[in-house]
């Protein structure tokens, strides 16, 4: 019995996703709960698992296409059902190539040889564009793998289409040659346009017995109309595919105009003379102008669906809201000191270590208690003020920054906090971030001082109407009660939206988190 695999349910406002990668491959034995494929969208990385153990039938959606929730993307075989499938397909494959060999054994056609070529042979399919993601009316061809003439793999990625939501790949229908491209990197193409053709079974040479070649080089002699295949025999076209060239390229002498071995050589020479020739002129040219050094090579690689996310809402912030940033920095010595002399005795009793970040969390949470309007935010012409305190913590990932919720701060302790940041980063660093634990939160803080950041300006994430950064950790010489004095200085920075927050509420909110850092009994003891 064959069991859907279907798309999980989209996280809430997300309306379709991306096949990102395939586990398995169509024939694969797979167990129960055992990881597929994985969906991403512009949230979080879903993960797809096996119903029932069993073997994969078929992959109805390849990586790089576009779905949307309780799509079909593909099917199991439940148990061993697919293994006698399979079976009952290789035996009808076995009796059809039966059939081919006797027909062969009448041409006085060796078997094996039989088999190779009848195969499927000469079968064209359409290469096609995939359906386009919802709202896209057009894509463009933005790279060929493969060029006309050569070999193709059955499932192998041919060509690169770019829309501005995704880039799709478009793989091989079958084992065979792609005989034509009908349209060019750069082309503006529709969804189900033809864009190449593949010639099922097809083969550019080497695959068959040297008695195979020479027979369809004489076959091939025989007919003088139309095709490549009777211009040229399998020795020259594998010979013109090593040069980068088609038949149409080389002037054939042969009979009816056919290519032999000896024009492609010909050929080959005259280019390279030619090629010489242009390079000592140009050489002579370009001997006044200085030669460019080092490697200048580019790479382009499409965005994530997660790092366009990312450049949306940075837009959103900075063209929706009235952004300003304002300044202050504190001495962490009285921290640092705390931390040093209890950090054992915490890990020991609260089986985490002793951060700095619980520190920031618990000064933030006291100091939104006291500004509610930074705890707020703007939902149209409406001020929402929350009487609870989620505050998001900006998580650097390979995919690139998320901000996990860590939720009523209010009602934990640094140990909790300390506890909840490590799992939270761990998390985000393995993509196993659920869509609850990055929903919400009314305040975000970054520590940009984790990767040498001395001072910076961060942006909002709306729709929150403020971030505190935190920053590098540094001995600068300080005054202090008339002397100079060496200590360990941090600049805060709390960036927020000018239209629900004034300046008072922002640098009163900014000196409070440093009273309450440079003096942490205030934290311990909630004064």
């Amino acid at each position: 019995m064959a069991i859907d695999i279907k798309v999980p349910q989209l996280p809430e406002s997300v309306a379709d996703a991306t096949i990102a990668t395939w586990h398995v491959k169509p024939g694969d034995k797979v167990s129960r709960d055992q990881n597929l494929v994985d969906i991403e969208t512009d949230k979080v990385v879903l993960e797809v698992v096996a119903e029932a153990d069993g073997v994969l039938g078929e992959i109805t959606a390849e990586e790089g296409t576009t779905v949307t929730a309780e799509e079909v993307i593909g099917k199991i075989e439940e148990g061993d059902g697919a293994a006698s499938g399979d079976s009952g397909k290789e035996e009808k494959s076995d009796d059809s190539d039966k059939k081919a060999d006797k027909q062969d054994e009448n041409k006085g056609e060796s078997k094996d040889s039989g088999s190779a070529d009848k195969k499927g042979l000469g079968e064209k399919m359409n290469v096609t564009v995939p359906q386009l993601p919802e709202s896209v009316s057009d894509a463009t061809i933005s790279a060929w793998h493969v060029k006309e003439g050569d070999e193709v793999k059955r499932d192998q990625n041919l060509v690169d289409i770019e829309t501005d939501k995704v880039v799709l790949e478009v793989v091989a229908p079958a084992d065979g040659v792609l005989v034509k491209i009908e349209h060019d990197e750069g082309a503006t193409v529709g969804a189900d346009d033809v864009i190449g053709v593949v010639e099922a079974g097809a083969s550019s040479g080497g695959s068959a017995s040297k008695s195979g070649d020479s027979k369809s080089e004489s076959s091939a002699e025989s007919k003088d109309d139309g095709g490549d295949s009777e211009v040229a025999g399998p020795a020259v076209r594998r010979l013109l595919g090593e040069h980068g060239l088609k038949p149409s390229d080389v002037k054939g002498t042969g009979k009816g105009g056919r290519v032999t071995k000896e024009d492609v050589e010909k050929h080959v020479k005259d280019g390279a003379s030619k090629s010489a020739s242009k390079s000592s002129d140009s050489s002579k040219q370009q001997s006044a102008q200085p030669a460019a050094a080092g490697d200048r090579d580019q790479k382009r690689v499409p965005m994530t669906r997660l790092r366009k996310r990312i450049a949306e809402r940075l837009l959103q912030a900075k063209n929706d809201t009235a952004m300003l940033t304002t300044f202050n920095e504190i001495n962490m010595k009285p921290i640092m000191d705390l931390r040093k002399k209890y950090k054992d005795v915490f890990e020991e009793t609260h089986g985490t270590r002793l951060g700095f970040m619980g520190f920031y969390i618990k000064a933030v949470t006291e100091a939104l208690k006291r500004f509610p309007d930074v705890n707020a935010s703007i939902d149209g012409d409406d001020i929402v003020y929350h009487n609870y305190f989620d505050v998001s913590i900006a998580v650097s990932t390979p995919r690139g920054l998320v901000t996990p919720v860590l939720r009523d701060t209010d009602k934990m302790s640094i140990a909790d906090m300390e506890k909840g940041i490590r799992e939270l980063a761990i998390k985000g660093r393995d993509g196993k971030l659920t869509l609850d634990e990055m929903q919400g939160g009314n305040f975000t803080v970054t520590n940009g001082g984790v990767f040498g950041s001395l001072l910076s300006t961060p942006i909002l994430n709306p729709p929150q109407s403020a971030i505190l950064g935190m920053h590098k950790i540094q001995e600068r010489p300080m005054v202090v009660d008339g002397k100079i004095e060496i200590l360990p200085m941090m600049y805060l920075a709390l960036s927020y939206d000018h239209r629900i927050i004034d300046g008072k509420e922002s640098v009163g909110f900014l000196v409070t988190v440093k009273e309450l850092l440079e003096d942490p009994q205030r934290l311990i003891l909630d004064i």
